[in-house]
């Protein structure tokens, strides 16, 4: 599904964290600003992951990594499929030559 407005900024979303770590709940700043305090818990979330502070799920270049990784892997496959059939199609080119090769 799209997103129906653009990503907050880094900056917004740091001044929420910061807010939060302060002792404002995700619910009462989610009433003063746009964001949801499920969004408000979610940046807390990520920003002790990435501080060290919790374990519990992947980094921000954890997750950027893991990103690439994904869309270097469905890049290798659509390549061996391309190799695989590439194959196939010349075992059947030098199939078919050397069988009229030897008929003549």
């Amino acid at each position: 599904m799209p997103r129906t407005r653009p990503p907050y900024p880094e900056e917004f979303r740091k001044k929420m964290v910061e807010l939060v770590r302060s002792g404002r709940t995700p619910y009462e700043l989610a009433q003063h600003f746009e964001p949801s305090d499920v969004t408000i818990r979610s940046w807390v979330k990520q920003a002790d992951l990435d501080e060290g502070r919790r374990e519990d799920g992947l980094t921000t270049d954890e997750r950027t990594e893991f990103a690439r990784l994904r869309r270097e892997v469905k890049r290798l496959r659509v390549e061996r499929e391309i190799l695989a059939k590439a194959a196939a199609w010349f075992a059947r080119e030098t199939n078919s030559m050397s069988d009229e090769s030897s008929s003549s």
